[in-house]
């Protein structure tokens, strides 16, 4: 789903939204764990996280809107796995985010640092004085 103007930024910014929303919940993040070590069934990850058959099938939607998890119905038992997505651009995302965080936190370290020693500074001119 691409919305407005702007296709290409449009249709990054609502797939990241479908990941992060994805992503936000708990059992979501845990499910897609267990997938990452094996294919399970819905009602093997419904008895796994303690929660009905229709809960779990909501969580798995979820994921499966993102593109997170592919689902396939052979009889009455619906098989989950891992989709094709990666969060490459998700992550590359949050790259970018925890280096301008480092750069200000590295900034602040400095401006700490630049207080301390006038900081002492003052106090040996204190203590020789004194």
């Amino acid at each position: 789903m691409c919305y407005t103007l702007n296709r290409m930024a449009q249709c990054i910014v609502a797939s990241f939204d479908g990941s992060f929303a994805a992503l936000s919940d708990a059992t979501r993040r845990g499910v897609l764990e267990l997938l990452g070590h094996k294919d399970a069934s819905i009602t093997e990850l419904a008895n796994k996280f303690h929660m009905t058959l229709t809960g779990m099938k909501k969580h798995v939607g979820v994921l499966e809107q993102a593109g997170l998890v592919t689902t396939e119905k052979v009889g009455r038992v619906r098989t989950c796995k891992l989709g094709l997505r990666k969060l490459e651009e998700e992550a590359a995302w949050i790259e970018r985010y925890r280096q301008l965080w480092d750069a200000r936190f590295d900034a602040l370290d400095q401006v700490v640092a630049e207080l301390n020693r006038k900081e002492n500074a003052i106090e040996r001119q204190k203590r020789r004085r004194g």
